[in-house]
């Protein structure tokens, strides 16, 4: 059904006519809205979500660079990585410097992550505050790190099944690092769970302002402010 209205006579050419046929434009995109929306196939969905990985990944990617940076001034400034901080008793397990030097690689990158998947992955900066966006992309990122810190400690500790071994990576440099591979590992089984959970809960905002029906149109502001017409006012 075209809901596009003829201009009355009386305004063809005059400022009726100009707010006529800017009510039938907006018409027009309110109808092709509500049925796109409503039509969306899930494979264009599944493109959409690739498309948003990709970017989340390349993002991820810049991140991995940053947090070894952060990661390798930090081991360069401290003590040695497996030196013992404090012991968590009653267990045999202590928390390290390399624990330490993980967290601060990682509030470093989460905050240039954050950043760069709010203006570009989801796009989310114009809905949202960005406080609001960032504490549950940072919990959601403490999340990540509290299972890294386990699988970092599983990967370093000599006496685990998945321990990196010491005869090839012996850190004679920094390309036989064990910490650094590790901290490698760790990003790489990270990530995908990091996503998901930005995407249905950090930038969720994308979702909910995704899709505004009929924009504002200048011309038609301008002609309802002359005719005295409130936009609140009944057809």
């Amino acid at each position: 059904m075209n809901w596009t209205l003829p201009a009355p006579t009386s305004y063809a050419g005059g400022r009726g006519g100009v707010l006529w046929r800017v009510f039938g434009v907006g018409t027009r995109r309110l109808k092709s809205a509500s049925v796109s929306t409503t039509s969306t196939q899930p494979a264009s969905r599944t493109r959409r979500n690739a498309a948003q990985f990709v970017r989340f990944a390349l993002v991820g990617a810049s991140g991995v660079v940053v947090n070894l940076i952060a990661l390798i001034v930090a081991k360069r400034l401290g003590p040695h990585p497996e030196v013992a901080l404090f012991a968590l008793r009653p267990t045999e397990f202590h928390v390290r410097w390399y624990h330490l030097y993980s967290t601060i690689a990682f509030v470093v990158a989460n905050l240039w992550n954050f950043q760069l998947n709010r203006t570009w992955t989801f796009r989310s900066s114009k809905h949202r505050s960005w406080w609001r966006e960032y504490w549950p992309f940072l919990a959601v990122g403490m999340l990540g790190q509290a299972i890294g810190l386990v699988l970092l400690t599983l990967l370093m500790h000599h006496g685990s099944p998945i321990s990196l071994p010491t005869h090839t990576l012996d850190d004679t440099s920094g390309f036989r690092t064990r910490l650094y591979w590790a901290q490698l590992i760790v990003i790489a089984v990270v990530t995908p769970l990091s996503f998901v959970l930005n995407k249905v809960w950090t930038f969720a905002a994308v979702r909910t302002h995704h899709l505004e029906a009929v924009p504002q149109h200048p011309a038609a502001e301008r002609e309802l402010e002359q005719l005295g017409v409130e936009e609140s006012d009944p057809a």
